[in-house]
């Protein structure tokens, strides 16, 4: 177990020595501070801290991901460019460890960046706007349940992050099968960014099928709005469909990586 952690020390290091891991969690500061900014000086009216709270992270969640992504394009397939795969294999560890501590030292990563997201825009939009008590969630957020606005925003994290999870395991297993970051950001990001439009298109379809469509059940944030997009859809029955997929990109990811020759 202490040879385990190493490992995942180890990854975590390789990820927090290089400066682009710095540069990502500085463009998320800057452009965190800059909208709390100008919406307290220069947009009309108080937002109110719960809702510039949920703005922000709605657009900056997009930024954890896509680094995220990035960091996990390179995690597998910077080693095969590199050539220090083969160093990291003729250590005495399995191959499905030194796989497996790349993948949570990833989910740590993305986990890390979500807190430092959600504490900074909690803490300064507290700072500038001041704590809002009078609306509750309904008001606030357009949602039909009786939780308070901090109750909401965890939630809403969770969502997202389980979203998160499903696009970097995705990533992780391109890269490892295709030894090719670029690839693997490219696709990721089709997900990402066009998940929404392809989900739209695919709901004007009379299919059964469209149902088991991934880019259907990437929005996890719907069940804790206004309800599902898609008719007959529920919260269990997206999950047990994300999973699913997510068991087959690890299993391809698993069974890749140990069955590859890397002498040549």
């Amino acid at each position: 177990m202490f040879n385990f952690l190493q490992l995942v020390s180890n990854e975590n290091m390789k990820i927090y020595r290089r400066m682009r891991t710095w540069i990502m969690f500085g463009i998320i500061a800057v452009v965190l501070i800059a909208i709390s900014v100008i919406a307290k000086f220069v947009g009309d009216g108080d937002p109110g801290n719960w809702s510039m709270t949920l703005i922000e992270s709605d657009v900056l969640f997009m930024f954890v991901t896509l680094f995220t992504v990035v960091v996990s394009a390179d995690s597998v397939a910077g080693e095969f460019t590199s050539g220090t795969i083969k160093l990291l294999l003729i250590r005495p560890w399995s191959r499905s460890k030194i796989l497996l501590s790349k993948y949570i030292s990833l989910l740590l990563f993305g986990l890390f960046m979500a807190v430092f997201l959600f504490v900074l825009s909690l803490v300064l939009n507290l700072l500038l706007f001041g704590n809002d008590t009078s609306q509750s969630s309904e008001a606030l957020f357009g949602i039909n349940r009786d939780i308070s606005p901090f109750a909401y925003m965890l939630l809403y994290y969770l969502a997202k992050f389980g979203s998160l999870i499903i696009t970097v395991t995705l990533s992780f297993m391109i890269s490892t099968v295709f030894r090719s970051g670029g690839l693997a950001i490219g696709l990721s990001l089709f997900v990402l960014l066009g998940g929404a439009s392809i989900s739209a298109l695919l709901g004007m379809l009379d299919y059964k099928w469209v149902d088991y469509i991934l880019f259907q059940h990437m929005n996890l944030t719907q069940y804790i709005n206004s309800g599902p997009n898609a008719e007959g859809m529920s919260l269990g029955f997206s999950l047990g469909v994300l999973a699913i997929y997510y068991i087959v990109f690890m299993a391809l990811t698993w069974l890749t990586f140990n069955k590859r020759d890397v002498a040549a």
